[in-house]
């Protein structure tokens, strides 16, 4: 049941987009413009996950991503990956434009789908691998296990729920897989610095809740171990506690019209499709919530570039997405 929930809530922010093509699976090998060599006794290196651990011996040179969001991580680091999985179904290689600089020269990679049933295994086979990463995924054991024989795969957190890892954890994590830790360190740390300068230049942060959302199945709330969250919460926001014992461990939940209240927080972030704005100018109950008579819900087209930032967060995307994402909200709470 929650597999079924987190495809489809991938699902829902990829009906919008354009439908990327599926190339061959004939690709270069992984490598960047620029990208560097693998720091001193970067390997062997063993990487910790949900079903165990994994050893990279060497230098990866063709990597596949199975999971969804790990593409920025590379390409920061001067890697090109020979594949990734698409769910924004927006950009050809599943390479937004926040990242395309990155590419160089170097052809965009094979696109991979995941319709919830999991990774293709026979396409990932194809492309012969080096190297598997699937950090922002669901993957099981069984999906482990066959895409382990096929090339060393690093799978997605245990200490988080699927689909829920950080952006700094899922960049040092590819650091390591590619062998420049320290650069990735680096990346982290800049990045880190974008969002505390934010911070400070707009203390009202701190002193304000705020609920990200979309309208998937009634009123879809994401919690406190969804990167979206967790952004939020860097930039000085808090979650309402109510909301957050409701949701509990889950990257989010569908919540009930009786729960509607719950949204009435200093600021709500929707991640609009079409019909968003007319539905909420419909529910009289959110109609009368003073965040919305106040006018301090902030809709945020889905099928925009920006839309993809707001859920693609990266050391790539955060610079574009923190330049129209912080002064909506600095409106919002003046």
């Amino acid at each position: 049941m929650i597999r079924c929930l987190l495809a489809a809530c991938l699902l829902l922010l990829a009906a919008c987009g354009s439908g990327s093509t599926t190339t061959s699976p004939q690709a270069p090998q992984s490598g960047a413009p620029g990208g560097g060599t693998p720091e001193a006794a970067a390997f062997p290196v063993t990487i910790e996950h949900k079903y165990g651990s994994t050893t990279i011996k060497a230098e990866p040179k063709r990597i596949v991503l199975v999971g969804m969001m790990e593409q920025d991580a590379l390409l920061a680091l001067g890697v090109v990956p020979v594949a990734t999985t698409d769910w924004l179904k927006k950009h050809e290689g599943a390479i937004a434009p926040w990242a395309t600089a990155k590419l160089g020269n170097a052809p965009k990679p094979t696109v991979l789908t995941d319709e919830g049933s999991g990774p293709q295994m026979e396409k990932v086979a194809a492309l012969r691998p080096d190297a598997i990463i699937g950090l922002y995924s669901g993957l099981t054991q069984e999906q482990y296990d066959k895409l382990s024989k096929i090339a060393p795969t690093v799978a997605q957190p245990k200490d988080v729920p699927d689909y829920g890892i950080g952006w700094q954890e899922m960049t040092k994590k590819v650091g390591q897989v590619v062998g420049k830790p320290a650069q990735a360190d680096k990346l982290i740390a800049d990045s880190e610095a974008l969002i505390a300068k934010a911070r400070k230049d707009n203390p009202k942060f701190e002193q304000s809740t705020a609920v990200i959302a979309t309208t998937w199945e009634g009123y879809f709330v994401y919690g406190s171990n969804d990167p979206r969250t967790r952004l939020l919460h860097s930039l000085g926001f808090k979650s309402p506690q109510q909301l957050d014992k409701v949701i509990g461990d889950k990257f989010g939940i569908s919540i009930s019209k009786e729960q509607t209240e719950m949204l009435d927080q200093n600021v709500v972030i929707w991640i609009a499709g079409p019909q968003t704005k007319e539905a909420l100018a419909k529910d009289p109950v959110y109609s009368s919530l003073k965040v919305a008579r106040e006018k301090r819900d902030i809709l945020i087209d889905e099928a925009s570039d920006y839309g993809s930032a707001v859920s693609f967060i990266s050391v790539l995307s955060l610079p574009f997405l923190l330049e129209k994402y912080v002064p909506q909200l600095a409106a919002a709470v003046k």
